[in-house]
């Protein structure tokens, strides 16, 4: 049974940093290309990023580039995503997913379409 669980989320003001984690289990899924998405009131949910497992090639969203960092450890198997700079429009359920069935993230990855397995979300506030 393939889980991930997501942790890290909260209330943050303006320019302030959160990491959020993913722990990832479940038999098949290692070697799967993974990512954050998130979604926020009455918005789609959307990409944030992706990360290629083995090359470590990451992706962003434009509209977090420079400010988030995609990570992943290997040996305890958890997903990371270092938010800086948060900002009242970052306010979302932010959610980690499997993308596709291979290890690099294709050029569509940040379509809702691509992920395969969710996790429950967590909540990231910003707000003063």
């Amino acid at each position: 049974q393939v889980q991930l669980v997501e942790s890290g989320g909260g209330l943050v003001q303006p320019g302030g940093s959160l990491r959020l984690s993913c722990a990832v289990s479940g038999s098949g899924v290692d070697w799967y290309a993974v990512g954050w998405f998130r979604q926020a009131p009455g918005k789609e949910r959307e990409g944030v990023s992706c990360f290629s497992m083995g090359t470590d090639l990451t992706y962003y969203a434009d509209s977090v580039k420079g400010r988030f960092t995609i990570s992943r450890d290997y040996a305890e198997k958890i997903l990371y995503l270092q938010m800086n700079n948060l900002q009242p429009e970052d306010t979302a359920v932010y959610y980690c997913a499997t993308i596709g069935y291979s290890a690099l993230c294709h050029e569509t990855w940040y379509l809702d379409s691509s992920a395969g397995y969710w996790g429950q979300g967590t909540q990231v506030t910003v707000s003063s």
